[in-house]
């Protein structure tokens, strides 16, 4: 797929700060051993570099002595990170102590690493569980200016380039908010457009999905997200957006404008928001059994900084397309800070 070619491309020509904090899970390793191999990123892995190292031979692998190690019980930084640490959760009443024996958890010092400019983006969920994940991160990342809300998108890519661009979507949010209200969706329209200038590099076209299409239908979800539509345009009033669509409005021209004449999208939307989890979850995994299509992710957006969360079920594959992702998305992140 040539998204997927492009986007490892930029990863390589730009070579980002990832951290592995599972680095003795064998998956993890694997890809490790990949990137480090094809130059996609700078790899930084978590543990005690023996250990790595004596796992990495035993797997045959030839490339991780190219890594950074850093051992979480003994590093030069440890005691900068404690103070760190403390002073981003002491109103939550943080003791050295606590902070002490906290940053010895790679999750933790990961993210902690990333704060204090040491990393530039985490991958891990290989072997833990979404919340531990995103814990230390919501508690030590925090989330993007303005943005309170953090979300789930899959790149979509199907064989029929008719469809969003050139065959390729992102659906959101499908991993981790259940039922957000208006804001909360308006947030994640406005994240998963950002999503998609970093990995895709082009004009988002986002629709706001319904039952309903331009009031079809009345009831209080669609109402939902006709006020989510409004807020996002009022959040960003340059985003080409519209909404409430039903899905074949969304991506139909003819259907489109039938339906919705006079839409900006005009049927051709390449980012679609689910009103709930529910239907985005279900959506992305039924089109993907059904229509032979891949599907990338989940992406999460709306932190401050790249942090993204593994399936535990996940291949090396899987780990090694996402470091590429997460690698461009703190492109992105830089290239905005400096406009």
């Amino acid at each position: 797929m040539k998204l997927l070619d492009d986007i490892i491309a930029r990863a390589k020509q730009n070579n980002q700060r990832i951290v592995l904090p599972e680095s003795t899970e064998e998956r993890t390793l694997k890809a490790a051993d990949l990137l480090l191999q094809d130059v996609v990123a700078n790899i930084i892995l978590i543990g005690n570099e023996s250990e790595i190292k004596e796992k990495a031979n035993s797997l045959n692998l030839h490339n991780i002595e190219k890594a950074t190690f850093v051992n979480p019980e003994n590093h030069e930084n440890k005691e900068k990170y404690i103070n760190l640490l403390i002073e981003l959760r002491k109103h939550k009443g943080m003791t050295h102590k606590k902070a002490e024996e906290l940053v010895k958890n790679p999750l933790y010092l990961s993210c902690l690493m990333i704060k204090n400019g040491d990393a530039d983006g985490e991958i891990a969920g290989a072997e833990n569980t979404t919340g531990n994940v995103l814990r230390p991160a919501l508690q030590i990342i925090k989330t993007s200016p303005g943005i309170k809300v953090v979300s789930g998108a899959f790149l979509m890519f199907t064989p029929l380039t008719e469809y969003g661009e050139e065959g390729v979507l992102l659906f959101a949010d499908c991993a981790v908010l259940p039922n957000p209200n208006a804001n909360e969706l308006a947030q994640i329209a406005i994240t998963s457009a950002q999503t998609w200038r970093a990995l895709v590099g082009k004009e988002p076209r986002v629709a706001m999905l319904s039952f309903s299409t331009k009031g079809s239908a009345q009831h209080e979800m669609v109402d939902k997200v006709v006020d989510a539509t409004n807020m996002a345009k009022e959040m960003n009033p340059d985003l080409i957006i519209d909404g409430e669509l039903q899905a074949d409005a969304a991506i139909v021209p003819s259907i489109n404008k039938s339906k919705a004449p006079g839409s900006v999208l005009g049927g051709k939307a390449n980012v679609l928001v689910f009103p709930t989890l529910e239907a985005g979850n279900i959506a992305y995994k039924l089109v993907q059994r059904l229509g032979n299509v891949e599907a990338v992710g989940p992406i999460l957006q709306g932190m401050a900084a790249p942090i993204n969360d593994l399936s535990r079920g996940c291949s090396v594959e899987d780990i090694y397309r996402m470091v590429a992702v997460t690698a461009n998305q703190a492109i992105e992140n830089k290239s905005n800070k400096t406009k």
